[in-house]
């Protein structure tokens, strides 16, 4: 079971969260993940609290099954380190801002003159070209540009932060691997590599789906609570009686008949499909005050037994235990050097060939260096060498 991608081995430069959380991905499904780490200039999720062990959950989390290399690319001998890398390790991953990998030396054309079939993917926030590609931006600036904030809100309140980061995870780090496994099968065909540019920003504003359609093909503004899935209409959240919550996405008519029955309301049903805001919201205000009439335990007891589209809104203590996950095996234990094993989120995809167990959390700044060197060929000697000239850091 040494996983779907075992041929791949990747480089990978890059830090935070969007580029590790795709080599992430990568890693898991059994490519040959390296990272290329600055001993000078600390990747700051290794810091991000909490700690667990004396080590930043959310790092040894993302940088699971992948080995670190320590190189100070400012020194002449790390940049030929990663040039003799590169004829091994044929893709490249990294984020930082256009130019900057060229500035190192280790851009695409500097690497693509030492291996053709090199595929190269660089994860920014506005991609390389644009007037926005040297701006900096984190996920909420890319979200806002996109256009997603502006109907992800209340209408009375306005825009929300989202709990999760979509411009990086479902824009960075999906599209990226989405665009180096189409590179991959490509070179497959051709014998040559690329560079992929994925933009956080163009990725984030390609998410609208339907929104985008209606504007682009029809004309209509998408804004807060005015589509039928963003809380303009009953398709939304309900508040229970001890403040807990339930959601209810019965849309079409056999599931709204099954929700309106369940609440006492079946003569409700008939106006889930009524195109009028007002009815909408007529309609939500009549499910809002049945489903405040129960307690969460009363409601979860009764719904559980429907096909309805309706379910309960879980903090993640209380998901993480729920009969779905745990069949799904979607926590996983994964092994520490010299401490118990610690539970991570698990690979989401499943494999009928199944996939290697989880080998270990992620690795301190340069623990696989002199390893990586001795693959490469280099003697003890010269390794020495690299060390006094804090190459390594």
């Amino acid at each position: 079971m040494s996983g779907p991608l075992s041929s791949l081995k990747v480089l990978d430069f890059s830090t935070l969260l969007p580029g590790p959380f795709a080599s992430l991905l990568l890693a898991d499904m059994g490519a040959d993940v390296l990272r290329v780490e600055s001993p000078t200039r600390m990747d700051l999720v290794r810091v991000l609290p909490p700690h667990d062990g004396g080590t930043s959950t959310s790092h040894a989390y993302l940088n699971r099954n992948k080995r670190s290399i320590a190189l100070d690319l400012k020194r002449a001998e790390a940049v030929e380190v990663v040039k003799q890398l590169v004829r091994e390790y044929d893709i490249v991953l990294e984020q930082f801002r256009p130019g900057v990998m060229d500035k190192l030396g280790v851009g695409y054309e500097a690497l693509k003159a030492i291996n053709p079939k090199l595929i190269y993917v660089s994860i920014t926030g506005y991609g390389q070209s644009g007037p926005y590609r040297d701006r900096a931006g984190h996920d909420i600036n890319y979200l806002a540009l996109a256009g997603i904030a502006s109907y992800t809100g209340r209408a009375d309140s306005g825009p929300l932060p989202l709990g999760v980061q979509l411009a990086d995870l479902a824009g960075g780090s999906l599209h990226g691997v989405i665009g180096l496994l189409a590179a991959v099968v490509q070179r497959q065909v051709s014998g040559q590599g690329q560079q992929v540019d994925v933009s956080m920003t163009d990725c984030a504003f390609s998410l609208h789906g339907m929104a985008g359609a209606g504007y682009l093909g029809a004309g209509v503004e998408p804004d807060m609570e005015n589509q039928a899935l963003n809380g303009g209409s009953f398709y939304d959240y309900y508040r229970t009686r001890d403040g807990r919550w339930f959601s209810v996405g019965s849309l079409e008519p056999q599931f709204m008949q099954q929700f309106c029955a369940a609440i006492g309301r079946p003569e409700l049903a008939a106006r889930g499909l009524s195109p009028k805001a007002d009815d909408q919201r007529a309609l939500k205000r009549e499910i809002e005050i049945e489903i405040e009439k129960r307690d969460f335990a009363e409601w979860s007891e009764l719904f559980a037994a429907l096909d309805a589209c309706v379910e309960p809104m879980l903090p993640l203590s209380e998901a993480v235990a729920h009969p779905q996950i745990r069949s799904r095996e979607l926590v996983v234990e994964v092994p520490r050097e010299g401490l118990p094993a610690q539970a991570q989120l698990a690979c989401p995809l499943k494999f009928s060939d199944g996939l290697a167990p989880p080998r270990h959390v992620g690795a301190a700044v340069g623990a696989h260096t002199e390893q990586v060197l001795q693959e490469l060929g280099y003697d003890a000697e010269r390794i020495t060498a690299l060390r006094e000239a804090r190459v390594f850091g």
